[in-house]
């Protein structure tokens, strides 16, 4: 495995007096997906706050490529080349699809890489290109989830974080996000930070997974040692032999 372009060292963050996540310490390599698991209220969107300086960590370290980021305000680390699509598919409800796309790209210079950027993603997401003169608050859910991770990468990140992007979706736009998900990892090489409650998808598009309870991290491996495990089977996949026979090759290609 590759050398982590991120790395979290027994941080802890609170929302007031009360504390939400406690010790975390984990990482996520170059070129790969690294899943977080766990349920309703065990910290999984802290985690992503805390890394993207929505939140101050009370204590530990939380560094990318190197660099100390976890006193930077959020403006700094988007910078740094951080992109965080959060929960709730956020766009900007009464501009375009393009004028949203572009607010991805508000802190570049370079026109033409933008330029070469927004054809990236339409090739990515076709559908989003059909959609480019639409106001984005009248989008389906599926099409505004299209849209902020495309949004996400006009700003050309080094790293990519995602909180849920299944929720809310059909299974049908479930599969088609994450394979969205897959193929960018794979062709472009970007690592994925990834907050998912459909433990079955995230396990069989991720490399590496974290499972959180209570703020804590209880139980971490490879996906396919995750799967194994009789207590993630129970409480995460509930019928394990599908999704163990279901897990699709091709996202190893980026695992070394």
């Amino acid at each position: 495995m590759s050398e982590p372009i991120l790395k979290l060292t027994n941080v802890e963050s609170s929302y007031g007096p009360i504390t939400a996540i406690r010790g975390i310490s984990m990482s996520v390599p170059e070129a790969t997906i690294v899943t977080i698991l766990g349920a309703n209220g065990a910290g999984k969107t802290t985690v992503l706050k805390t890394i993207s300086g929505i939140i101050d960590p009370r204590k530990g370290a939380v560094i990318f490529e190197g660099k100390a980021i976890h006193a930077m305000d959020p403006d700094a680390v988007a910078r740094m080349g951080i992109a965080h699509v959060p929960e709730g598919r956020e766009v900007f409800s009464m501009l375009t699809v393009r004028e949203n796309l572009m607010m991805g790209a508000y802190a570049r210079n370079d026109r033409n890489g933008v330029a070469d950027d927004l054809e990236m993603v339409f090739d990515y997401l076709p559908t989003v290109e059909l959609l480019e003169k639409r106001i984005a608050g009248n989008l389906s859910g599926g099409e505004q989830q299209m849209l902020v991770i495309g949004r996400a990468l006009m700003s050309r990140p080094r790293l990519l974080l995602l909180d849920e992007p299944s929720l809310g979706l059909s299974p049908r736009l479930v599969k088609q996000i994450f394979d969205l998900i897959v193929r960018i990892n794979i062709e472009r090489r970007l690592p994925v930070l990834l907050v998912e409650q459909n433990a079955g998808i995230a396990l069989k598009s991720a490399h590496y997974g974290y499972v959180l309870e209570v703020g804590r991290v209880v139980t971490e491996g490879t996906c396919e040692r995750l799967m194994e495990k009789e207590d993630v089977r129970e409480f995460y996949l509930g019928a394990p032999e599908k999704v163990h026979a279901d897990i699709r090759l091709k996202r190893r290609k980026t695992w070394r």
